[in-house]
């Protein structure tokens, strides 16, 4: 596993948006599991993040996919929303410099993606309220 992306698990386990922060190419795409259009750049990125930190339970990496000198890898994980249980993956890609410059979350059941997108609409909203 690479360094980076070892970096990126601790940091999604710790709940840590500035170690997320530091290992994020600056030119970051984030594809979400619930909103088609893509998040560019670590500005749009970060507190998405912090809001999913907000709305996720237990975010617990199960296996990680990737050799350590590639530029993809996976990180397999369970977590909870509330009372549902999520399945999902974090695929990564790094750019030249080891950066991630693309993520993308992937989940299962339709339930759990159902309760992300409204403890995320929710928390979004409520984090917009108090700006």
């Amino acid at each position: 596993m690479s360094e980076v992306v070892r970096r990126f698990r601790l940091a999604l386990e710790a709940h840590d948006a500035d170690a997320v922060g530091e290992v994020l190419a600056d030119d970051v795409v984030f594809r979400s599991p619930v909103v088609f259009k893509p998040y560019h750049g670590r500005a749009q990125v970060r507190p998405i993040l912090e809001a999913v930190f907000c709305v996720v339970d237990e975010w617990r990496c199960l296996r990680e996919i990737g050799a350590p000198d590639s530029r993809d890898h996976g990180l397999v994980f369970v977590a909870n929303i509330g009372e549902r249980q999520l399945e999902g993956c974090d695929f990564l890609h790094l750019d030249h410099n080891g950066f991630v410059d693309e993520f993308y979350v992937m989940v299962r059941p339709l339930s759990g993606a159902l309760a992300l997108a409204e403890a995320m609409k929710a928390q979004l909203a409520s984090a917009k309220a108090r700006r």
